[in-house]
């Protein structure tokens, strides 16, 4: 009788710089290299080094961790970062995606008072996918909630699978936070969702970015499905540590979404013959225990020693917000 063996899908788990405020850019990527990350998303936001496609490179070599996605600056807070115009926003981070090897640039649907933009911002994504391999993923967002009153901030609509997309970003805080079905959401994104925000929520009308596992997000069943559906973009942990007392438990909270992420993407299959798992003897063992983590590259990894950042470290405002603090 055939062994079952962990198979681990292509797709790479990230870290995004947002998930260390308060953090710098440096430190995301020096916490991403010691917890065995397969590399970073840069939110580009307020932090100078963010903005820095030479600086970002630096940090790139340095600790051995790909830039895998580059976050548009679209937040409040970075209204004026790089451009005050979003389609130098937008032409800004393809450039930076290119230069550093990218696969992804993440982008938020406009703000209603962004008229103009929102008018063109469909054909516009389209004819600036028609000019490069990098993706531009559309990500959900969620409509603001103050007490019983609800405004809808993003146009043409916060649910962005109601346009016409070449490829979606989904973020489960941002399902939690609208109160959708997430897996219905996910169906309808379909073989163009190209990337993932992974975090969970309770329904809040807060931006929560929980760590995964610690709200009521289906963020386990969607993992199984990507696992088993050829999904080939990236997964990428974007939790709120802001609240973390020390950097031990910043560090701890992350390496517990690493290692959620990495059991959950491993799926039962079996293999006439299959007596190893990554060199391990098979023990017959299923996803979720100790076999599951013999797979390459898990947060069971030696760590890397720290080394001194090639960049200077700074203290920014939070860019994990979009909705002021309710």
């Amino acid at each position: 009788m055939a062994e079952p063996v962990v198979r681990v899908p292509d797709a790479k788990v990230a870290l995004s710089t947002a998930s260390v405020y308060p953090e710098s850019t440096a430190t995301a990527f020096e916490i991403a290299a010691r917890l065995g990350y397969d590399g970073v998303e840069v939110m580009v936001w307020t932090d100078p080094v963010s903005q820095d496609v030479e600086a970002l490179r630096r940090l790139s070599d340095h600790y051995g961790m790909p830039v895998l996605a580059i976050h548009a600056p679209c937040l409040l807070i970075t209204q004026r970062v790089w451009s005050t115009d979003p389609w130098t926003k937008l032409q800004r981070a393809r450039a930076a995606a290119e230069k550093l090897g990218a696969s992804t640039v993440v982008v938020h649907p406009p703000f209603r008072w962004q008229r103009q933009y929102a008018r063109e911002f469909v054909q516009g994504v389209w004819r600036m996918a028609d000019e490069t391999d990098v993706r531009f993923a559309v990500e959900n967002m969620y409509p603001w909630r103050y007490r019983d009153r609800e405004m809808l901030a993003y146009a043409p609509d916060w649910d962005v699978t109601k346009e016409d997309y070449r490829h979606f970003t989904v973020d489960l805080s941002h399902t939690a936070t609208s109160r959708v079905d997430t897996l219905a959401m996910v169906d309808r994104m379909g073989d163009r969702l190209s990337h993932v925000h992974l975090a969970d929520g309770n329904g809040s009308a807060k931006d929560e970015h929980l760590v995964p596992g610690r709200g009521g997000q289906p963020c386990a069943e969607l993992l199984e499905r990507l696992a088993t559906s050829g999904f080939d973009g990236h997964v990428v942990i974007e939790v709120n540590t802001r609240r973390a007392m020390s950097n031990a438990e910043r560090e701890a909270d992350l390496a517990e979404a690493l290692a959620f992420t990495r059991l959950h993407l491993a799926s039962a299959a079996r293999a006439p013959g299959a007596g190893t798992i990554s060199g391990a003897p098979a023990t017959g063992t299923a996803p979720g225990t100790s076999a599951a983590r013999t797979t390459p590259g898990d947060a069971d990894r030696p760590r890397q020693p720290r080394r001194p950042d090639p960049v200077r470290r700074a203290h920014h405002p939070d860019p994990s917000r979009e909705a002021p603090r309710q």
